[in-house]
């Protein structure tokens, strides 16, 4: 009869807890972030069925306000304008349209995401949207911009300062100055006639996804701890 005993070695014994620290580390991160994501769809759901918030001078708290109906009066300034590029609707390239409004009464400023174009036969030329003039009243979706760069895609702003590769917020103030509100206003499909393009999704339901992903890294682990004991069991030769 064969006889085996237990006999792990101390390095392949360490490296096999370090890696399945990392596995372990790797799921928690996946997970934590389907988490996130499941959380966000919520609030968007939840937070679009609120009454719409005034928006006024003093600056809100951007958190407090994420995915909330708001509305804000003042007047546009299209000197100021510029366009988000990278933005796709139907499979088609094109940008979004980012106007300032100075809200009424007050130097503070907040920008309005007031819809999408299609680009033109050449990206050398930009697409003219003009802004309406005047005392106006804007309703839409608070939202956070998104400042993480990606660096696949890098940023290619026009020179003049028109085309941007993201909204950010801290650009706009050193470039204009006065106080700016620290969140976008996206600007509600059937509060304006023009032409641009405004549907405001939901967060991307990544949640399946990522708790995929978690899983797999827990079975790695526990498929690595499994491998290290059957590989620690030794058979016992006869003195």
């Amino acid at each position: 009869m064969q006889h085996f005993y237990f006999r792990p070695r101390w390095i392949p014994a360490l490296a096999t807890l370090v890696t399945m620290a990392l596995f372990i580390h790797l799921g928690n991160w996946q997970s934590d972030k389907g988490n996130r994501v499941a959380a966000q769809r919520a609030q968007f759901a939840q937070r679009a069925q609120q009454p719409a918030q005034a928006i006024g001078a003093a600056l809100a708290d951007p958190q407090a306000l994420q995915y909330l109906p708001i509305q804000v009066r003042g007047r546009y300034q299209p000197e100021a304008q510029f366009l988000l590029d990278n933005q796709q609707e139907n499979g088609v390239p094109g940008v979004q349209v980012i106007t300032p409004l100075l809200i009424d009464g007050s130097h503070t400023r907040i920008l309005v995401n007031r819809g999408w174009i299609a680009w033109g036969v050449s990206r050398q030329r930009l697409p003219v949207v003009t802004a309406p003039t005047g005392l106006v009243q804007v309703r839409g979706i608070a939202s956070i911009p998104v400042t993480k760069k990606l660096f696949f895609l890098p940023d290619r702003d026009d020179p003049q300062g028109q085309l941007w590769s993201r909204i950010d917020l801290e650009r706009f103030a050193r470039l204009h100055g006065g106080p700016l509100q620290p969140l976008v206003l996206l600007q509600a499909s059937d509060d304006s006639d023009d032409a641009l393009v405004r549907h405001w999704q939901a967060p991307e339901d990544r949640v399946a996804m990522h708790r995929s992903y978690s899983l797999q890294w827990y079975a790695m682990a526990a498929g690595l701890l499994f491998f290290f004991l059957v590989a620690s069991w030794r058979k016992k030769v006869p003195t």
